[in-house]
């Protein structure tokens, strides 16, 4: 296996000592690990950036020259160069690093990224609003991977409610066969978005919908109610936020309670306990649901009003025996039936 230190010390033979200096601050290869700015780096030497910019040009020619004139570097590029045509022109920078390291003993981030700054032999993508950091072979490649990962979003937007049932990978399968792209290079390209996103659930989708990455409490709270798709004490709900694994800050129970309060899409169905609307519960005091009830079906025994409401609600009995007996709004039957006054 190649020894890099071994193989970098032959590379700053030639360099002068500020070049070398100059060349292991900016690529991060010195003692501290971290790339450097030319204002760093200006004022430890007490010259200007544009100084130590031309310091860096020079002794990058130099290197540039030295690396192909040497066999282990060159060897590394190529076999980058096939890593990353193998992978459909472009790769997360720990899945090519990844690679390399098996071949190549403390090969780092910052050592590669000193090879192709001074052979161009490929090139990265550093971390942005829309991108992880990647390496691709050339600027065509690039554009095939941006272009696929936007086609699949925009695909994606008219695919919401299906994707989320849990159909994902059915559709990104038909997409593929009709753009007839590898599955593996497709998913190599996907890996780079920001825009695809793998909730902790598993679920995937669009970064930006709140089912798939949850920015606030009650998104959070929407998505454990959605999955657990039952009520829950607003405390519980909190745990559950806690342990799930959502990238954010842990959330406190007082503050999931007055979020789930401010929000139509839950429904308070007990005391302290929630609901999700859109799974069938409605708003509403015991009297009012206890009117609903009997709208819908007619005149009912007591046991069968308690019976029909606990379907959904989580009050007591006697709080719904109670509210029955409100002449003002209930009316008992001859046969012990209840129904509603009339007005």
């Amino acid at each position: 296996m190649v020894s890099i230190s071994k193989l970098f010390n032959s590379l700053w033979e030639g360099l002068t000592p500020r070049e070398r200096e100059v060349i292991m601050g900016r690529f991060g290869l010195d003692k501290s690990g971290n790339p450097q700015t030319l204002a760093a780096l200006g004022g430890r030497y007490n010259v200007t950036r544009e100084r130590v910019r031309q310091i860096e040009v020079s002794a990058l020619a130099e290197l540039k020259r030295k690396i192909g004139e040497n066999s282990q570097c060159l060897e590394i590029l190529e076999k980058g160069k096939k890593v990353l045509k193998d992978a459909g022109g472009v790769l997360r920078k720990e899945a090519l690093l990844g690679e390399l390291q098996k071949s190549y003993e403390g090969l780092t981030e910052n050592h590669l990224r000193l090879l192709i700054e001074a052979a161009k032999a490929f090139f990265e993508h550093n971390d942005d609003r829309d991108y992880w950091s990647f390496y691709y072979l050339d600027k065509n490649a690039e554009k095939s991977a941006g272009n696929f990962i936007t086609q699949w979003a925009q695909f994606l937007k008219t695919k919401k409610e299906h994707v989320l049932s849990g159909k994902y990978e059915e559709e990104l399968r038909g997409f593929l066969k009709r753009k007839n792209i590898s599955a593996d290079h497709a998913l190599n390209f996907l890996r780079l978005s920001k825009k695809i996103h793998q909730n902790p659930f598993g679920d995937k989708g669009l970064t930006e919908w709140p089912e798939i990455k949850p920015r606030t409490i009650r998104d959070r709270a929407y998505l454990i109610l959605k999955k657990k798709n039952d009520p829950m004490h607003f405390r519980v709900i909190t745990k559950t936020i806690n342990e799930t694994g959502f990238e954010a800050r842990q959330a406190s129970a007082p503050t999931v309670h007055n979020e789930l309060i401010k929000d139509d899409r839950f429904v308070l169905v007990g005391r302290g306990i929630y609901a999700l609307a859109e799974h069938g519960y409605e708003p509403g005091t015991a009297r009012e649901i206890i009117a609903k009830v009997l709208k819908k079906h007619g005149p009912l025994r007591p046991r069968e009003v308690i019976s029909a409401i606990q379907r959904e609600r989580f009050f007591k009995p006697n709080t719904i025996l109670v509210n029955l007996q409100n002449k003002s709004y209930f009316e008992r039957l001859p046969n012990g039936s209840y129904q509603v006054r009339e007005s």
